[in-house]
């Protein structure tokens, strides 16, 4: 294919010089002079191991042509690639300046003939909503309503590392592709056919939060690691020693679970090792402002759910609640999120009756009892069983931990808060 690239920084020059190796010919647009001397001259103005070859390879060949106008040069080219910069704004959003010329640019100089549209992929990191509420009014005002038969908007967002972004565009962990539909898109499929990775193709707003998901995480850990770094410090434990353990541990830590979005942690190990972690920064000075702020988190979600869960909801509606233990298949109520929720939704006013086969309160021992009866004295005559539970009429079931499966319940509305949708 013959591609355009607008923006030869960091991301559109090694994208260039591995379209290139790939056998692609590649235009890049880029309004520094200096960079396209540089690139001209057989040099990369970024500093990227075996970029300079890539790109020295295209120039060679002539696949590789760098300008600063675009011209006519799409009415060639089968895809634009936009990577150009989206830097912060004063307030902390990100400046969309250049995504939006750039936007007005394509628009401007595509051939409103074309007898395939042109693909137009965007791969700066932009907020989500960017290609519905900025990019696409861009092209209907300059193309009219029936845009989408000119150009095919595509969001693609790139998961490059500095100093080994060659090989992760070869390799990437995986691909992602936003398009107008949801559905495939055939030039993409094209693009990366000889790339091996597992590829997710959905709407424009999952793929362009895709990327704030993955650095923000990525800044957790390494946020995550430092604080236990400091305590480990402080009380003269091998830092190194207590992450190998750590990482060594494939099911559960570096993992998918605990990472799906839904219910609030809670049990009797969770809540209660985290304060006491808290206790320890404190008491010895690390300062794990991270760690520190995982409880507060966790009440608010508790107070999310509720209000999720209750939205449009009419007063004194009769609610039914599955599950009350802090996780399915069991019967432990200490600091279980589902016993708020229950205690939030019974001082609102709601009718509530619960239904958990494994928690039965005349069985209840010890801590677990005491917990549970003092967050919800009313426990026993909240609690149904089976038949009450499918044999009742119900404003709404909240699903808490996959009770549901298996149940057949007679509801007006059925939410999940084991998993947000």
């Amino acid at each position: 294919m013959k591609i355009a690239i607008f923006g030869l920084g960091y991301v559109g020059l090694t994208g260039a010089g591995c379209l290139v190796k790939e056998g692609h010919s590649i235009v890049g647009i880029e309004p520094h002079e200096d960079k396209i001397k540089m690139i001209l001259s057989g040099h990369s103005p970024i500093y990227e191991p075996g970029l300079d070859d890539l790109l020295a390879q295209g120039l060679a060949e002539k696949r590789l042509t760098v300008t600063t106008q675009v011209g006519n040069l799409l009415a060639e080219c089968d895809v634009a690639l936009v990577c150009v910069g989206t830097p912060s704004a004063s307030d902390g959003s990100h400046n969309m300046t250049y995504i939006a010329e750039v936007s007005r640019q394509i628009a401007m100089a595509v051939n409103r003939d074309r007898i395939r549209p042109l693909t137009v992929i965007y791969r700066s990191t932009v907020r989500p909503g960017t290609i519905d509420d900025l990019i696409a009014p861009i092209f209907k005002t300059h193309l009219g309503a029936d845009f989408r038969k000119v150009v095919e908007l595509v969001y693609n967002p790139e998961f490059l590392r500095e100093s080994v972004a060659i090989q992760d565009y070869f390799n990437p962990p995986k691909i992602v592709v936003g398009t107008h539909d949801g559905l495939p898109s055939e030039r993409m499929t094209e693009l990366y056919a000889n790339i091996s990775a597992p590829m997710f193709v959905t709407g424009y707003r999952e793929a362009e939060f895709t990327k704030f998901v993955d650095n923000t995480w990525h800044a957790v850990k390494v946020a995550f690691a430092n604080e236990i770094g400091r305590v480990c410090v402080q009380l003269d434990i091998s830092a190194k020693k207590v992450h190998e353990i750590f990482v060594s541990d494939r099911k559960l830590n570096i993992s998918p679970y605990y990472m799906r979005p839904g219910g609030a942690f809670g049990g009797s190990c969770l809540p209660k090792d985290v304060r006491a972690l808290v206790h320890i920064s404190e008491e010895v000075g690390a300062f794990n402002h991270l760690v520190d702020s995982l409880l507060r988190s966790n009440e608010a979600h508790k107070r999310f759910l509720f209000d999720y869960v209750t939205r449009d909801l009419p007063a004194k509606a009769r609610i039914l609640m599955l599950g009350l233990a802090f996780k399915a298949e069991s019967d432990d109520l200490r600091e279980s999120p589902q016993l708020n929720l229950a205690h939030r939704l019974i001082t609102s006013g709601y009718q509530l009756s619960i239904f958990d086969p494994a928690v039965k309160p005349t069985q209840l021992l010890g801590q677990n009892m005491g917990y549970a009866f003092s967050h919800l004295p009313s426990i026993s005559d909240l609690m149904v069983d089976r038949d009450a539970a499918e044999g009742n009429e119900y404003d709404l079931v909240i699903d808490t931990n996959g009770t549901l499966s298996g149940l057949t319940v007679n509801a007006a509305k059925v939410v999940h808060t084991h998993t947000l949708p």
